[in-house]
């Protein structure tokens, strides 16, 4: 553990203190920074709610230099619904979103991964890395084989996301036989741009962080884009396969097994 991460751990959490802090930094993220809103969302004390809060796991980045009394200490966080426990609550959040028909007809076992963020104050530095060496441990432990989830552009102007959405649609396509589609009342094509206009150095300046780590670990997605207007965001569905995860992509994700 290096100096600049010392006062940092990762884990789930474990109290309401933990979760209530999770939900006040969702809350700073996808409410004031994005301008998201839902209907369990608590504007009066700030925090950002759902349904699935009290099924899913929420894996916490905690600065022990902040305070928990205030419920400040969480930094980062992500959640994760494992597939048995999201058919036993009657389905994962992204089925709102896309058909997830081709994964289930698949029979791996899968995680869905969502509501990632990080105080922007920790951004550009280890907080994600951290959570992603914590996610390593998650994984293996429970036999997942496919890891999914949607990551959201800023702002829903779909033209104005051409450039990236092509890049993704016509490099990072799933193969058809586990490729969920978006739902047709938010469904926008990601074609936008023919692989001759496409610009590469446009496409990745264009990308948010969490897809490019996604794609530096064989990430896939499905068929088109999906508008989602209560938080203000052009969402992609995002999946990775652990078993079909090159050696230098494994070596990446299990990075914390040799520490």
């Amino acid at each position: 553990m290096t100096p600049e991460t010392s006062y940092f751990t990762t884990g789930l959490a474990t109290d309401e203190a933990d979760l209530l802090a999770a939900q006040r930094l969702r809350y700073r993220v996808f409410v004031e920074e994005l301008g998201g809103d839902g209907p369990l969302v608590d504007h009066v004390n700030r925090f950002e709610r759902d349904e699935f809060d009290p099924v899913v796991d929420h894996l916490v980045l905690v600065d022990h230099r902040r305070s928990r009394e205030a419920l400040d200490h969480v930094v980062g966080v992500y959640r994760l619904l494992p597939g048995d426990r999201a058919e036993a609550f009657g389905r994962f959040y992204c089925d709102s979103e896309y058909d997830l028909a081709p994964l289930r007809a698949s029979g791996r076992s899968l995680l869905e991964l969502g509501r990632s963020c990080v105080d922007p104050a920790y951004r550009g530095g280890s907080g994600m890395f951290l959570m992603w060496n914590a996610l390593a441990d998650y994984v293996p432990a429970r036999g997942i084989e496919i890891l999914f989830g949607v990551a959201s552009f800023h702002g829903t102007d779909v033209e104005a996301l051409a450039q990236p959405l092509s890049w993704l649609h016509h490099h990072h396509l799933a193969p058809e036989a586990i490729r969920p589609r978006a739902r047709p009342d938010g469904y926008r094509r990601m074609d936008l741009i023919t692989p001759q206009e496409l610009d590469r150095r446009a496409a990745m300046a264009g990308m948010p962080a969490l897809i490019k780590a996604y794609l530096r670990l064989g990430g896939m997605v499905g068929e088109g884009a999906w508008l989602d207007r209560a938080f203000n965001t052009t969402d992609v569905f995002l999946m990775v396969d652990t078993q079909a995860m090159s050696a230098k992509h494994r070596k990446f994700y299990e990075a914390r097994q040799g520490q």
